[in-house]
């Protein structure tokens, strides 16, 4: 199928499911790389794991009372979150292990849960691997507006986040509330997972919370670039995932993880940066410089190389043998001075006679006087 048949179908009013499962997507998509970009900035991938975990019993209580799936989801998740925010605030234990326990609790409470309702075997499927039919209506508007809320508490909360993500110490010094900060993040991963769930399954939603913010971090060191990024490359891959999987009759959720995968490899590989073609350029590149004996100063944008491997050592010899000879010539130049010196005392010698040392054969006798006879 070309991408002409796919918009085709898009607006074929018989396949309403397609254009409702694709904006999902995108909007799960770019939520989750903009809450990713802190979640990958403090290294809490499993956090993202455990939220799609916590999150299962709500959507399974939802599917057994007949209930709105997202909502159920974001209640249970948000329960969950909070009772890891306040047990990892003993110092015995790292946030890690509490996240651990909670989470994996949460998620057999909901397999026990949905076991309860009849024809379970297909509903477990369709929650953890995800499907694009079936989306409701209600389940677009209320995606739209999580999103949109979860957006707004980001940009509102921007520095804080950010303070925190980068040292918490400092910041719990700064009297930054950490703990409320935490709080309010692990109920932002909350909805950004439930609301990818429908589309991209619960066992794969961390891709698309990690994947997104973890290439866009290879690419820019900025964190302003890096969050414009994140929803970019995720958004994009929704759809490139979404139009294989219509296409060639793919499941959806894997589909799309694997094209976000592709993009975390060819970033991996061709960053400008950190990319490993151009690591293994700047080296090749030092390594000439070295081997030709070629300074480049800092008008080149490049670092000086070693003192030592400036100059070949051919260079090195007659800088030694010039530097002999100026010393000798230098040498030379001195002894003319010496002389003349010298030659200045001895005649200064006479003048310097010390008292009765003179010839006393050369001294006129004094007069007499005489009486005549």
């Amino acid at each position: 199928m070309n991408p002409i048949d796919f918009l085709t179908d898009l607006f074929n009013p018989d396949l309403a499911f397609l254009p409702k499962a694709l904006a999902v997507a995108v909007m799960s998509a770019i939520v989750c790389g903009i809450v990713g970009t802190f979640v990958v900035l403090r290294g809490m991938a499993f956090i993202g794991d455990a939220v799609a975990h916590a999150v299962f019993p709500g959507l399974a209580v939802a599917f057994v009372v007949g209930g709105n799936l997202v909502i159920g989801g974001i209640l249970a998740g948000v329960l969950t979150a909070v009772l890891v925010a306040v047990f990892a605030q003993n110092r015995r234990l790292k946030e890690d292990s509490v996240i651990g326990v909670f989470f994996v609790a949460a998620f057999a409470l909901g397999i026990v849960v949905i076991s309860r309702a009849p024809g379970y075997a297909g509903s477990l499927q369709q929650f953890l691997f995800g499907t694009i039919t079936g989306i409701p209506d209600s389940d677009l508007y209320i995606v739209g507006g999580t999103g949109a809320l979860a957006l707004g508490v980001i940009f509102a909360l921007h520095k804080e986040f950010v303070t925190i993500s980068l040292d918490r110490e400092s910041a719990r010094a700064m009297g930054v509330k950490v703990f409320w900060l935490d709080l309010v993040l692990y109920v932002l991963v909350t909805l950004a997972v439930v609301i990818s769930v429908q589309t991209i399954g619960n066992i794969l939603v961390l891709a698309l919370l990690v994947t997104p913010a973890a290439t866009a971090r290879l690419i820019t060191d900025r964190l302003g670039i890096m969050m414009l990024l994140s929803p970019i490359i995720g958004g994009v891959s929704a759809l490139v995932g979404l139009y294989i999987s219509w296409s060639w009759d793919f499941p959806t959720g894997g589909t799309i993880v694997l094209v976000l995968t592709a993009g975390f490899l060819l970033a991996w590989a061709f960053a400008p940066r950190s990319g490993l073609i151009g690591r293994a350029r700047r080296l090749r590149r030092r390594a000439g410089v070295r081997a030709g004996g070629r300074a480049w100063g800092p008008a080149w944008g490049r670092r000086n190389p070693p003192v030592a491997d400036r100059n070949p050592p051919a260079a090195d010899e007659s800088a030694a043998q010039s530097a002999a000879q100026t010393r000798a010539g230098r040498a030379a130049a001195r002894e003319p001075a010496a002389q003349t010196r010298a030659g200045r005392a001895a005649a200064r010698e006479p003048a310097a006679d010390p008292a009765g040392e003179l010839d006393t054969e050369t001294t006129p006798e004094p007069l007499t006087t005489g009486v005549l006879p």
